[in-house]
C-alpha cells in the first residue's frame, strides 16, 4: 500500500479524533433528548473511523463535503466542538451563526463546503469544487462523503461520469452503512458493492473497512496520491454501520438487535485502543487520561452553546431573504 505510516502523534491524533466524535454526539443525543436541540439530528455512532481516517490523510488544501450526518467529518477537520456545538443550538457562536442547524454545518475556514440534508446532493457540488480546484491549478483535491442509498440517485452516475471524462480531482467515499434510512442495501441495489459501480465510468475503486481507522486512513492516501498524480477521480467504499437509528424518529424495526450486538463487537473506537496497546502506543493510563480530556472539551463545548447568544433578526433576515 503507498503512502507512509502514521507516525504516533498523528495515530494519536485519531485516537482522541474518534472520542471525541463519539462523546460529542452522545451528548447531541442526550441534548436532543431534553429539548435543548430542535429540528432532527443523525448521529454517527459507530461510523467515527471513516470521519477520522480520512481527514487524517487530508491536506490543508482539500476540500470536504460531509454527508447529512456529518458532525463527524467536520470535528476531524476542524477540531471546534464548541462551535459546531453552539450551531446545532441555534447561537450566533456557531459556523454559519445558529442558521444552518445540524444537517448545513460548513466552515470554509477549513476548507468544509458544508453538509447537505439531500440526498446525494454533496456529489455535484463537490464534483464543482474539483472542477474550479482543476481550473486553478490548485493542489487538494474535493473529498465527497455520500451515504450508500444516495449512490442509486441520479447524481451519483452524473457526476462520476463528468468527473472521470474531465479528470477531475475528486474523491468519492461512500460510507456505507448498510441501511438507507430503513432500506437494506441488499434490497436496493442489484450488485453486492458500490465500488463495483466505479468500472462503469472508468474510475479505479476500493473497498475497505470502514471500522478500522487505520485502514481508511491508508486507502484514503493511495487514492489521494492517484488523485494528485492528474489521473482523476476515485471511488472509495467504507463498509461500517450506525448504531442507532437513521434520525431520532427511528425505532429501528427493520433491524434485529443481535445484529446491532454483533456490530457494536466491531467497535471503531475499541479496536484502534487494542491496537495501540499491543502495539506499545499507548497505556490504559494514558487512555483513561484522554477520556477525560475529551469529556471536559465536550462539557466545554455544552457550556459555551448553552451561554451564547441567539443571532438577530437582523441577521437571519439579511441571510435568509435576497
Amino acid at each position: 500500500m503507498t503512502g507512509k505510516a502514521p507516525d504516533t502523534k498523528l495515530l494519536l491524533k485519531m485516537m482522541k479524533d474518534m472520542l471525541l466524535i463519539r462523546a460529542f454526539e452522545e451528548k447531541v443525543n442526550e441534548m436532543f433528548m431534553m429539548g435543548k436541540i430542535h429540528g432532527t439530528t443523525h448521529l454517527a455512532i459507530g461510523q467515527e473511523a471513516v470521519a477520522a481516517g480520512i481527514c487524517a490523510a487530508l491536506t490543508d488544501e482539500d476540500w470536504i463535503m460531509p454527508t447529512h450526518r456529518g458532525h463527524g467529518h467536520d470535528i476531524a477537520k476542524s477540531g471546534n466542538v464548541k462551535q459546531i456545538m453552539a450551531e446545532l443550538f441555534g447561537k450566533k457562536t456557531g459556523h454559519c451563526q445558529g442558521l444552518g442547524g445540524s444537517m448545513h454545518i460548513a466552515d470554509v475556514s477549513v476548507k468544509n463546503f458544508g453538509t447537505s440534508g439531500v440526498v446525494g446532493g454533496t456529489l455535484p457540488i463537490a464534483t464543482g469544487i474539483g472542477l474550479a480546484l482543476k481550473m486553478q491549478k490548485s493542489p487538494g483535491i474535493s473529498v465527497c462523503m455520500f451515504g450508500d442509498g444516495a449512490n442509486n440517485q441520479g447524481t451519483f452516475h452524473e457526476s462520476l461520469n463528468l468527473a472521470s471524462v474531465w479528470k477531475l480531482p475528486v474523491l468519492y467515499v461512500c460510507e456505507n452503512n448498510l441501511y438507507g434510512m430503513s432500506k437494506p442495501i441488499w434490497e436496493a441495489m442489484a450488485i453486492e458493492h458500490v465500488a463495483d459501480r466505479g468500472q462503469a465510468y472508468n474510475i479505479p475503486s476500493k473497498i475497505v473497512d470502514g471500522n478500522n481507522v487505520l485502514e481508511v486512513y491508508q486507502a484514503t492516501l493511495e487514492a489521494a496520491e492517484y488523485i494528485r498524480g492528474g489521473n482523476g477521480p476515485y471511488l472509495m467504499e467504507c463498509k461500517t454501520y450506525r448504531w442507532l437509528g437513521h434520525s431520532k424518529s427511528d425505532q429501528r424495526k427493520y433491524r434485529t438487535r443481535e445484529e446491532e450486538k454483533q456490530w457494536k463487537e466491531k467497535c471503531p473506537i475499541l479496536h484502534f485502543k487494542n491496537f495501540l496497546l499491543a502495539e506499545g502506543l499507548l497505556s490504559e493510563e494514558e487512555f483513561e487520561a484522554m477520556t477525560k480530556e475529551v469529556a471536559e472539551e465536550i462539557a466545554e463545548a455544552e457550556k459555551y452553546a448553552e451561554s451564547s447568544p441567539d443571532p438577530e433578526f437582523e441577521i437571519m433576515s439579511r441571510l435568509l431573504y435576497a
